[in-house]
């Protein structure tokens, strides 16, 4: 679902490498999909986000496989949570929503927490939501959150997770 392909850390490397690369990602793809078949994913690591006045308690997707299972076969989610993945390098991040039952928003983050830009995804979609620049991090909550609490681009999220990292 949400995989960033290991192809990108091969590029430039000597031709061989990057084939390596490319079955890796294969393989990572068949795994992940295989492990997403199993159910969702409910025992990631979690950190404490904010944003205002709001807590939100919030599962790190860090792995290429935590990435690509995402919130595949979540049946409902609670209001304060949602996931964060992590990547180790900012890049053009683009979603989908591809065995997604529930309707999402993406909030495509910087380094510091400020959201570059949203995007509402529909369950069970293959369009591609994208970030308008390069990001490290990418926020998921339920459809409606962020709109709700008048939360738009602009906007920073705060919480030790953020301030920890490097820019």
């Amino acid at each position: 679902m949400k995989l960033q392909c290991l192809e990108r850390a091969f590029f430039g490397v000597h031709r061989r490498f990057r084939q390596y690369g490319v079955l890796l990602c294969s393989a990572l793809l068949i795994w992940g999909q295989a492990r997403a078949e199993g159910g969702p994913q409910l025992n990631l690591e979690r950190t404490v986000l904010t944003a205002g006045m709001n807590r939100l308690d919030v599962q790190l997707a860090q792995t290429p496989p935590q990435h690509q299972i995402g919130l595949m076969w979540r049946k409902d989610m609670p209001q304060h949570e949602g996931m964060l993945f992590v990547f180790a390098h900012a890049s053009t991040q683009c979603f989908w929503m591809r065995n997604t039952l529930i309707p999402l928003t993406a909030a495509f983050l910087e380094d510091d927490g400020t959201i570059v830009n949203m995007a509402d995804m529909k369950p069970q979609s293959d369009d591609s939501h994208c970030s308008t620049k390069p990001v490290r991090y990418v926020l998921e909550m339920n459809q409606g959150w962020f709109a709700k609490r008048q939360i738009r681009p602009g906007f920073k999220l705060g919480g030790a997770f953020f301030s920890k990292r490097p820019r």
